[in-house]
């Protein structure tokens, strides 16, 4: 038996990524149903050099692919093209190309940014959400509302008030699956 250690590799964790409003919204119209500049900064920081997992309406709502991270859309449409990204016909499809991805980058984790059809596909995978809490109740025609807070144990919260570029006063919360 050789003297190195070896590295113990789990399969990366899946974390959700959402802003959800009081209310369960998370969408309007293929856009979010608010303006908050610090969430997307959160966004980009949670992500970046992460495999992020999404459904083709999330990914046609983006203004360009996601940098730094692996964009992996999920699609049923046949022949659908997503440049710049990784197109998967199947959620397994789509967290197989994500697992490779995030071992390959030495990341524990892959993020699924949405849409609601895809969170609601991956929740009974996912160990961990990143949750934007957005302290208001907007018109919507996308919903969050398939999670019960009691499988969760809540290992942060930072309340913030708006900025500058914040609509309304909002919570970062860090959700665990018990």
């Amino acid at each position: 038996m050789s003297g190195k250690a070896t590295a113990v590799t789990r399969d990366p964790a899946i974390a959700l990524v959402v802003a959800r409003a009081e209310n369960g919204a998370i969408g309007i119209g293929g856009d979010l149903p608010w303006r908050l500049s610090t969430d997307l900064k959160q966004f980009r920081k949670v992500t970046l050099g992460k495999p992020v997992l999404m459904g083709r309406r999330t990914f046609q709502s983006l203004p360009r692919v996601l940098d730094h991270r692996l964009n992996i859309v999920l699609s049923r449409e046949p022949g659908f093209v997503a440049p710049g990204a990784i197109v998967a016909a199947s959620l397994e499809e789509g967290l197989a190309h994500a697992r490779r991805a995030a071992k390959a980058a030495g990341v524990g984790e892959i993020m699924v940014i949405g849409g609601g059809d895809v969170f609601r596909a991956v929740m009974p995978l996912a160990k961990r959400i990143y949750l934007t809490e957005v302290h208001a109740s907007p018109d919507a025609d996308t919903w969050f509302k398939d999670f019960n807070s009691r499988d969760w144990r809540e290992l942060s919260r930072e309340r913030h008030e708006p900025g500058p570029k914040d609509q309304y006063p909002f919570s970062f919360v860090l959700l665990e699956r018990f």
